[in-house]
C-alpha cells in the first residue's frame, strides 16, 4: 500500500502545498494576528541563515522582536545576519554557531544560552535530508542526528528556560511526507535494509509530530506546534531533491510564503487560543494521517520513542559541564 499512501501524498500536494494552494488558503488569513508588536519578546530560530528559518527570523525582526539565529556555518550565518538588520533596522538579532547534528554541541550550546539570556519563542526549523546513508562524527545517521534526536535536545535543554516564560511556545517544522510514515522505533538510525534519503526524512518528521503531542502533554505552561510549510523554493529543496526541483520549480511558494504559518504560530494571539500539540498547514490545525492510511502507533510506541531519544541524549549530556 506504500505506493498508494504516496500517491495521495503527491496529489494532495500537488493541490494544497503549492503556491497555488497558499494562495487559495491566505484569502481566508486574517492580516492583523501578524500586525503585532513584539518588542521585548526573545525567539531563537534554528537553520536561520537561509530558505525558510532566514524568512522567518526577518519578519520577527520586523515587528520588533529579539532574534537569536542558530546556524552551523559562520560565513553564511554572518551575511545572514547583515541581511535582517540591514532590512529591518532591528539590531537586537544575535548569532550563534551550532551544528543541529551534533549533540554535545547542542548541550553546550543550551546550557550558557539558558545563563546568558531569556527566551519566549524556540523554533526548530533546522533540518536535512541526506540521500545516502552518513554517519556523524558521534556514530549517528546524519538524517536522525539532525532532525529528531538534535530537535529533542535543543527543545527539552530549552524547556526549564520557556517555561519562566510568559506565552512560552515551541513550533517545529516539520512536512507533509510523514502523512506516508507510520512512527518505526525499531530501527531509529536506518541501518536495516535499503536507504531511502526521502523516507527516511519523512519518518524524521513523522516522529517530530509524535515528540510535539507528547511535549504537549508534559509542559503544560509552553504552548506547542508542529507545522508543515508546503512546497517552497529553498536552497535545501534545490540540493537534496533537484529532480522534484525541476519538476515542481514553477508551482513551488516563495520563502515568505513557506514561513507564514511559523510566524503566525510564533507571535499571533490565534495561534494559542487552539490547543497544544497540533499540526499546522496555511494556519489551521490538519489531521495527522491521511483517510484510512495505516500510519497510527499504539501510545506504548510513541512513549518508547521519548525514552530512547532520552537515553540518547543523556549520553551526549555527560560530556559537558553541568
Amino acid at each position: 500500500m506504500s505506493w498508494y499512501r504516496n500517491t495521495v501524498w503527491f496529489v494532495k500536494g500537488l493541490r494544497e502545498y503549492t503556491r497555488g494552494g497558499y494562495e487559495s488558503a491566505s484569502k481566508h488569513f486574517n492580516p492583523a494576528d501578524v500586525e503585532v508588536d513584539v518588542g521585548g519578546r526573545s525567539f531563537l530560530v534554528t537553520g536561520a541563515n537561509s530558505g525558510i528559518g532566514k524568512a522567518t527570523a526577518k519578519e520577527i525582526a520586523r515587528r520588533g522582536g529579539t532574534v537569536h539565529l542558530v546556524c552551523r556555518n559562520k560565513e553564511r550565518a554572518e551575511v545572514a545576519k547583515e541581511e535582517i538588520v540591514t532590512e529591518t533596522g532591528n539590531q537586537n538579532i544575535f548569532l550563534h554557531i551550532v551544528d543541529i547534528s551534533n549533540p554535545k554541541e547542542i548541550w553546550k550550546f543550551a546550557e550558557k544560552f539558558r545563563n546568558e539570556h531569556k527566551l519566549n519563542v524556540l523554533i526548530n526549523n533546522a533540518g536535512c535530508m541526506v540521500n545516502n546513508r552518513e554517519l556523524t562524527e558521534d556514530g549517528l545517521e546524519k538524517n536522525f542526528a539532525t532532525n529528531t534526536l538534535g530537535t529533542y535536545i535543543m527543545t527539552t535543554a530549552l524547556v526549564p528556560l520557556l517555561e519562566k516564560a510568559a506565552d512560552a511556545r515551541v513550533i517545529t517544522v516539520s512536512s507533509g511526507g510523514m502523512l506516508v510514515q507510520k512512527l518505526n522505533i525499531s530501527d531509529l538510525q536506518s541501518g536495516n535494509g535499503p536507504f531511502d534519503g526521502i523516507m527516511v526524512y519523512a519518518q524524521n518528521k513523522r516522529q517530530q509530530v509524535v515528540l510535539t503531542e507528547q511535549w504537549a502533554k508534559a509542559h503544560r505552561n509552553i504552548h506547542f506546534s508542529v507545522m508543515h510549510p508546503g512546497w517552497a523554493d529553498t536552497p535545501a529543496v534545490r540540493s537534496s531533491m533537484p529532480d522534484f526541483y525541476e519538476r515542481m520549480k514553477n508551482s513551488l511558494r516563495t520563502e515568505a510564503q513557506g514561513a507564514d504559518t511559523i510566524l503566525w504560530l510564533a507571535v499571533s494571539a490565534e495561534a494559542t487560543k487552539l490547543p497544544s500539540g497540533l499540526f499546522f498547514q496555511d494556519r489551521q490545525p490538519v489531521p495527522t494521517h491521511l483517510p484510512l492510511a495505516y500510519t497510527h502507533s499504539p501510545p506504548e510506541d510513541e512513549e518508547k520513542l521519548m525514552e530512547l531519544l532520552e537515553e540518547f541524549s543523556q549520553k551526549f549530556k555527560s560530556v559537558s559541564p553541568g
